[in-house]
């Protein structure tokens, strides 16, 4: 085979690794379809010019992210499968954020021919059983040559008859509450950065995300009015809830717990530990808010309030360290 598009003789790279330009791309879609197992939503998966997927509820939950190489992660941070777990884990958040069930994943997957056919496999995996923990499949997608390993992956999802929760709904004497953990990504990414690879707790929070999924449809139930996931960090995305909702919301620092392992990391680094826990992103934790009337199950834990007013607030007065993450700041 002449190296044509980065493949080497005999399919492989500069390296001597079986490469995806080398097998091409009907070969590459072969061997990673047959890695996708077809979950209970999916009528028709892979294979035609489109899936089908069955939408009980008859609307569809829709949500889409891309992850750019050297941008949203790093391959020698993160295996091929943790970056399958954080591809999907990002979009399926979204979906669980607003009250729904996911139930679906289509994954376009733009790399350099060089790349090892072994990693995009991998990456296959990892999406997979991710989506695999909340019932859904990956069903589709495209390819293409890039010279950035580029990932963009939509999720799809049932409401399951239920309205879904907007961020626009929060109202003031709602209580603020969060389900899952907040900053262990972040103190993670701040380990690999300063080129360490422990705690092992918080590098493997950046790796693969903990995502609280059942949560999400919970809270809807509750009677949640307003929900979002938090992903740019939870001062910045609560944010997003505050002016679409028009109101005030205070954040009590006394809610967050700091684990010795961040409480560690953050001395030996010299970082305020509460800039993690209130300002990272990428643990996907689900911040909802909730009528004063409602008794919140354990998956939820009270961390604030919601006021009159506009903005959000730290023990009622403005947060003067970083708020969370802008992709173009």
């Amino acid at each position: 085979m002449s190296e044509r598009g980065g493949a080497g003789q005999n399919g492989r790279n500069a390296g001597g690794v079986a490469s995806v330009g080398g097998i091409g791309e009907f070969g590459l879609i072969g061997r990673i379809t047959a890695r996708l197992p077809v979950g209970p939503t999916t009528l028709l998966g892979p294979g035609d010019d489109a899936a089908v997927v069955a939408a009980p509820d008859g609307r569809v939950a829709a949500s889409t992210d891309v992850l750019v190489d050297g941008r949203h992660f790093r391959r020698d941070w993160c295996s091929a499968r943790d970056v399958g777990h954080r591809a999907a884990a990002a979009n399926l958040a979204d979906i669980a954020a607003m009250g729904a069930t996911p139930t679906a994943l289509l994954v376009a997957l733009c790399m350099p021919a060089d790349l090892e056919t072994s990693w995009a496999e991998e990456l296959a995996d990892g999406l997979a059983a991710e989506a695999a923990t909340v019932g859904a499949s990956v069903v589709g997608g495209d390819m293409s040559s890039s010279p950035t390993l580029t990932i963009a992956v939509t999720a799809l999802g049932d409401l399951g008859g239920r309205p879904p929760v907007v961020r626009s709904g929060a109202r003031p004497g709602d209580v603020l509450a969060l389900a899952g953990r907040t900053g262990y990504a972040a103190a993670g990414l701040t380990v690999l950065t300063r080129g360490f690879r422990t705690p092992r707790l918080l590098v493997e929070a950046y790796r693969r995300p903990q995502v609280p999924y059942p949560a999400g449809p919970q809270a809807a139930r509750l009677g949640a009015t307003s929900m979002i996931d938090v992903s740019d960090g939870l001062l910045a995305d609560l944010g997003h809830v505050a002016a679409a909702s028009g109101v005030a919301i205070d954040v009590r620092r006394d809610a967050f717990e700091v684990p010795r392992q961040m409480a560690d990391a953050a001395q030996a680094l010299g970082v305020d530990p509460y800039t993690w826990l209130l300002a990272g992103g990428e643990d996907h934790a689900l911040a909802a808010t909730f009528p004063p009337a409602v008794a919140l199950p354990a998956d939820w834990r009270p961390v604030g309030l919601v006021t009159a007013g506009a903005g959000v607030t730290v023990d009622g007065a403005p947060y003067e360290g970083p708020r969370g993450w802008d992709h173009f700041r």
